[in-house]
C-alpha cells in the first residue's frame, strides 16, 4: 500500500471518529475568536485603533493555540483512554500518515474561526488590516506547528497529565500571552519565557501579515516557530513508533 493510500485511508478513518464532534469544536472556536475580539474590547472605555488592531490580529492566532494546544492533545488524551490509542499502534500503516490525517482535519476546523472573527471585526471596527499572501504560508505554519506541538506532548504524557497541562496553557495563552497585547507589557521574566517558547512568535507571524507595515516580523521568530514545529512531530511520531 502506497503512502498516498494509507493517507487517505487513515483520514477516513479519524474523521469518522471524530466527525459528531467536529461541528462543536468548529463553533466553539468561532465563538471564542468572536469573543477575544468584541469581547475584550469592552475592557476597553475608548480603545484606541491600536489596541484594536491587537485585538483583532490576536483572534485568529488564539483560534489556533486552542486548537492545537488544547483540543488536539484532549482528544489524544481521550483516545489513549479509550484504547482507540493502541487501536491506532496496530494499524500497519507509516505513523506519520496519521499525524498528517489528523493534521488536515484540525486546519479545517480552525478556518471557520478565523475567517469569521476577520470579517465580523473588519466591519465591526475597521481596525485597519493589509493582509498579505504570506497571511496563507503563515497560518499553516503556526497551525500545524501549535497541533505537532499539541501531539507530542500528549503522547508524551499519560492522558489526565496532558489534559492538566492543556486546561494551564488555555488559562496562560488566554492572561499572560503578548497575543492581544504588546509584549513590553510583560514582566521581563516572562518576557525571556516568551522567547523561548512558540507562542508570542506565532503571534508576530500573524499580527505581521494581517496588519502588513503595522506590524513585522523577523527571520528568528520564524525559524524559532520552525524548530518547535519539527520537534513536535518527530516527538509525536518516535512515540507512536514505539513498541
Amino acid at each position: 500500500m502506497t503512502f498516498t493510500n494509507q493517507y487517505k485511508q487513515t483520514l477516513a478513518l479519524q474523521f469518522y471518529r471524530i466527525k459528531g464532534s467536529i461541528v462543536l469544536f468548529t463553533v466553539i472556536q468561532i465563538i471564542m475568536a468572536l469573543g477575544i475580539a468584541i469581547g475584550f474590547s469592552y475592557l476597553f472605555y475608548d480603545a484606541d485603533s491600536q489596541s484594536m488592531l491587537l485585538l483583532a490580529t490576536g483572534a485568529p492566532t488564539m483560534v489556533i493555540i486552542i486548537t492545537g494546544l488544547v483540543v488536539v492533545p484532549m482528544n489524544v488524551a481521550n483516545a489513549k483512554i479509550e484504547g482507540y490509542g493502541e487501536f491506532l499502534r496496530t494499524l500497519p500503516v507509516n505513523r506519520a500518515a496519521i499525524i498528517m490525517a489528523d493534521t488536515f482535519i484540525w486546519l479545517l476546523v480552525t478556518l471557520p474561526g478565523i475567517i469569521i472573527s476577520l470579517v465580523v471585526t473588519h466591519l465591526l471596527f475597521a481596525p485597519g488590516f493589509i493582509i498579505s499572501w504570506w497571511f496563507i504560508p503563515a497560518y499553516l505554519l503556526c497551525a500545524i506547528t501549535c497541533i505537532g506541538v499539541g501531539y507530542g506532548y500528549a503522547y508524551a504524557m499519560k492522558p489526565y497529565v496532558a489534559m492538566s497541562l492543556s486546561q494551564i496553557i488555555a488559562f496562560a495563552a488566554l492572561m499572560f500571552s503578548p497575543i492581544n497585547f504588546p509584549t513590553s507589557r510583560l514582566p521581563l521574566w516572562l518576557q525571556v519565557i516568551h522567547s523561548i517558547l512558540p507562542v508570542d512568535a506565532m503571534a508576530q507571524i500573524m499580527r505581521a501579515t494581517l496588519a502588513v507595515g503595522t506590524f513585522d516580523v523577523n527571520v528568528s521568530t520564524i525559524i524559532r516557530v520552525l524548530v518547535w514545529c519539527i520537534g513536535g512531530y518527530i516527538v509525536s511520531v518516535l512515540i507512536l513508533n514505539k513498541k
